[in-house]
């Protein structure tokens, strides 16, 4: 149950992380290597599962070995537990297997009592360390285990402050700690009902608890949500002797990344306080100094500090982020874990380790999380309109440039207030004097976050680097009144209705709407590219229904169109009227004449897709939604189009009424309109015909591919695939073109029934797409547009581990889409299979593509370089 780490044994290895977490194991793994760890133990995940399995309570056994273990740990350090001359205290922390920041609990000082901190004031010869070590056990203790509410401990901190006239915590004297620990007792006991604990075995026992009851708490399930962490079976403790960095001037505690997270430059990075804890710095409480400015007060500290840099990177092969604590000129180091890293820090990263030889290629690709290349290419602002803001007197305070990107939005004061927001439609700046892990829903959505305090490596800044949130941190300048809502920066006062954009590339604070422009790729991230391109087997295309669309995707690496929705090409200028005309024509005669005024600018449209992307292959899906969605539903609109097209208002409401259906997502569209109105297929098709042979005559090479959606039987695309190769030859002879057109015809599978009868489709289809969002809504009979009302409390049940419509379900849908491609290849071998659903810029649905065989994923443009970086570490997995 419990793994002892220290000289005089260490019983974890570093592999172990689903055993001891990653904390854990990464401690024993530095003691192994030599390095100055204080000594601990630590109880194991299998312990947490245990918990939760019998009713949230200690395992049998467990505290035996807990004492077991301390009785080790006294005779190691020559100090005892709970002892009035030399008392052992120890640290409480969490640590699962995945690395989740500031989402669970910890406890610091566990052992002082009223006894102990006079032993530990006669040893240490500070007596105003001592009562300052006990007073925060109280606070944590009374916060983590008992649920004491913090401020009522800030309330009586601040009455004792008062009384010596102290601004900062480090300006209260010795008598006044003292005094500030019997308050604490007395608030503790309020709250509680029950006097602060006195027994050190009793404290740690309620730590212990404490810790794993953090595992399911509102934010850390909220955390694994967001990050997709699926899979464990909960966190480790590990009980760890305490050193301390809050003892006087010569100690000190940091927090440091062996590179710089946010840039990936190959410079020590981080930041320290002197004659503080730990939590200081990570709370934000104190805005620490960079550890660049560490030789002016410790040049031998800063030394062994650079030299176990590169000793932990040699042997992780990757960036660390540690925590380390200064007491009395010695160093120690409390933590190593792989830093978490913003998307462009882990490409330049990636690429220099591999340049210095730490790292082969391989490696480097699989380095870097696929989705986090969103980041390189979020939006920054452009370089007039910023210099515009700036000349006009637009920037109000520069702060600490904690994560990158550019974000624009009005000011919300609370996490429950930017979540509101958002989901009124609103983009929002969450503006908080500094974030804790309770606002993690709230940052998650809003557009950026901009604190008043804390440093480079505060709770919002290591938590928006890891999202590729925007971030501005440690802003001085910034006077926040959540009550009130507004801000005060300077003389000047802004609300929660007024527009701010923030840089956090630079940390600046701007006033108004800045103007964004979007990225260039180049250097590292063509490498990176480079090398993915090398490694992986699936194609990548574009979903783009433009050629502006479908030149950028092409920019960003995109092999193709894997599906363009002719649909969305209706709703332009005067399109949407010739075909409401169509839509609203009683016979056959005024629906072609409503269809011949679309076919030119159809085939302009398909001229431009083909150009875009000579030489590669478009797959255009033929209209796909009911033809009520293109009519107007209010009845001034309808009265305008009345007039426009020389009806009746009354005509156009009854047309409406006749289009109605009570579920169209099952009812008439796809293919079911091309059967109905076989007219709307013919002039479709003699657009795309048509584009294709004014093409190859430029001598552009048009690779066409005519998808027919929601084919549920063989029978039906049999139907119109005859009818479609029919109206292939009948434009060829009217053009009297006699050259090659590469023109396949093929299906959308995305109803379940065409999975289960694909062999017998197959002999009809020349290419199978699996249309994935319409697969899964009818594989689980959920709608896409309307899940949002119960998809949160099925996460939260754990009856789904992700949203369905975001990673594709691989153990339902995805043996549909595996039977899908068997099927049809066991009639037509190498028939082309790909995927065009949201799921196809998805690295974890990519995973499963690249599994079952298919050629390609399509995905938006923006995506396409998370798609090829994604199949290439699925490839390279896979062998």
């Amino acid at each position: 149950m419990a793994y002892y780490f220290g000289k005089t044994k260490t019983e974890g290895k570093s592999n172990q992380k689903q055993l001891l977490g990653g904390k854990g194991a990464n401690l024993a793994d530095m003691t192994s290597i030599g390095l100055p760890v204080p000594p601990g133990f630590t109880i194991t995940t299998e312990v947490c599962d245990l918990y939760y399995k019998h009713k949230q309570k200690l395992p049998p056994g467990l505290m035996d070995e807990v004492r077991k273990n301390v009785a080790i740990l006294e005779k190691e350090t020559g100090k005892k537990f709970g002892d009035s001359k030399l008392p052992l205290l120890v640290s409480v922390r969490s640590g699962a297997a995945a690395s989740m920041p500031g989402m669970m609990n910890t406890i610091l000082n566990l052992g002082l009592n009223d006894e102990a901190v006079v032993g530990l004031a006669n040893a240490t010869q500070n007596e105003r360390f001592a009562y300052d070590s006990y007073r925060r056990l109280i606070n944590m203790f009374g916060d983590v285990v008992s649920g004491v509410d913090h401020e009522h401990f800030e309330v009586a901190f601040a009455k004792i402050k008062k009384k010596y006239n102290a601004k900062v915590d480090n300006e209260v004297p010795s008598e006044g700690m003292i005094e500030l620990c019997e308050a604490y007792k007395d608030v503790y006991k309020k709250d509680y009902g029950k006097p602060f604990p006195q027994d050190p075995l009793e404290q740690l026992e309620a730590s212990i608890e404490a810790v794993f009851k953090s595992w399911m708490q509102p934010r850390a399930v909220k955390y694994r949500q967001v990050e997709n962490i699926t899979g464990l079976l909960g966190t480790a403790v590990n009980v760890q002797s305490m050193v301390f960095g809050n003892m006087g001037d010569d100690c000190g505690t940091g927090v440091a990344f062996t590179r710089n997270p946010s840039t990936g430059e190959n410079k020590f990075y981080g930041e320290f306080l002197v004659n503080a804890q730990g939590e200081d710095v990570v709370a934000g409480i104190r805005t620490p100094l960079p550890v660049a400015e560490m030789p002016k007060w410790n040049k031998a500290i800063h030394k062994r500090l650079l030299e176990i840099k590169d000793l932990l990177e040699s042997h992780y092969k990757d960036v660390q982020d540690i925590e380390f604590t200064i007491e009395r000129g010695a160093l120690y180091m409390l933590q190593t874990r792989n830093g978490k890293r913003t998307g462009a820090a882990a490409v330049k990263i990636a690429c220099d380790m591999v340049k210095e030889k730490l790292i082969d290629e391989k490696t480097a690709v699989q380095r870097i999380p696929a989705g986090d290349l969103t980041q390189l290419l979020l939006p920054s602002f452009t370089p007039a309109a910023k210099a515009t803001a700036k000349k006009d007197g637009k920037l109000l305070t520069v702060g600490l440039p904690a994560s990158p990107g550019a974000a624009v939005g009005k000011l919300a004061f609370t996490a429950s207030e930017a979540v509101e927001r958002t989901h009124a439609g609103e983009k929002v700046l969450l503006v908080r004097k500094e974030t804790n892990p309770e606002d993690i829903d709230g940052m998650h959505l809003a557009a950026g976050i901009l604190t008043s305090t804390g440093g480079m490596t505060s709770h919002a800044a290591v938590v928006a680097r890891g999202w590729g949130r925007c971030c501005v941190a440690g802003a001085g300048d910034v006077q926040i009144d959540e009550k009130a809502r507004k801000i005060k920066v300077g003389s000047k006062t802004f609300t929660h209705n007024d527009v701010l954009s923030i840089d956090g590339s630079t940390g600046e604070v701007m006033l108004g709407e800045i103007a964004t422009q979007e990225p260039k790729l180049s250097g590292d991230f063509a490498t990176v590219m480079g090398w993915a391109d090398k490694y992986r087997t699936l194609k990548v295309r574009t979903n783009a229904d433009t050629p502006a669309d479908a030149k950028r995707a092409r920019e960003f690496g995109a092999e193709g169109i894997g599906l363009c929705r002719t649909e969305h090409m209706f709703f332009e200028g005067d399109r949407i009227v010739a075909m409401r005309a169509m839509i609203l024509a009683d016979n056959l005669a005024d629906r072609k004449k409503a269809l011949k005024n679309l076919l030119p600018l159809q085939r302009k449209d398909f001229i431009g897709l083909f150009t875009a992307m000579k030489g590669l292959p478009v797959t255009i899906r033929l209209l796909d939604p009911p033809l009520h969605e293109f009519l107007p539903h209010d009845a001034k609109a309808q009265g305008e189009l009345a007039k426009e097209l020389n009806v009746s208002p009354a005509f156009v409401k009854n047309r409406v009424a006749q289009l109605h259906e009570q579920n169209p997502m099952l009812g008439h569209r796809g293919c079911r309109l091309a059967v109905t109105y076989p007219e709307i297929l013919e002039t479709q098709v003699t657009a795309i015909v048509e584009a294709a042979i004014a093409c190859v005559e430029k001598k552009i090479d048009a690779q066409v591919e005519i998808m027919i959606p929601l084919v549920g039987a063989a029978a039906e695309l049999k139907m119109l695939r005859d009818q479609t190769q029919a109206v292939i030859d009948e434009v060829k002879e009217a053009k009297k073109f006699t050259g090659k057109l590469n023109i396949l015809i093929g299906t959308m599978i995305e109803i379940p029934r065409a999975a289960l009868t694909a062999d017998q489709i197959g002999e009809q289809a020349d290419f199978f797409s699996f249309g994935t969002n319409d697969l899964t809504q009818m594989t689980f009979g959920f709608s896409r547009d309307d899940i949002n009302t119960f998809l949160p409390d099925y996460i939260n049940n754990e009856l789904l581990a992700q949203d369905p419509f975001q990673s594709l379900d691989v153990t339902g849908v995805g043996q549909l889409v595996e039977m899908g491609v068997t099927k049809g290849r066991s009639v037509k071998k190498g028939l082309k299979c790909g995927i065009c659903g949201e799921h196809g810029g998805d690295p974890a649905s990519i995973k499963f593509c690249h599994t079952v065989g298919l050629d390609y994923v399509s995905c938006s443009p923006f995506r396409v370089p998370i798609a090829r970086l994604a199949a290439a570490q699925a490839a390279l997995r896979a062998k």
